[in-house]
């Protein structure tokens, strides 16, 4: 998912969970706990990515990891 893609999934999120809070219907609770999930799936992956990438960011401690004698 890209910025735009995330930006737009957060406002239709939001909406919906404006709109079940001003009319109590139960389509959408549904709706807006889908974006929620959605959402919140898309931060995770994020992390992940960023995580992976500090990971491979850190200078090891012993050079390449290899010890050859």
């Amino acid at each position: 998912m890209n910025h735009k893609e995330f930006y737009d999934k957060v406002v239709a999120m939001r909406k919906a969970q404006k709109d079940y809070f001003k009319f109590r219907s139960s389509a959408y609770l549904q709706t807006s706990k889908r974006l929620e999930r959605e959402i919140d799936d898309e931060i995770k992956r994020v992390e992940a990515v960023l995580a992976e990438e500090e990971r491979k960011n850190q200078p090891s401690l012993f050079g390449d990891g290899f010890y050859t004698t």
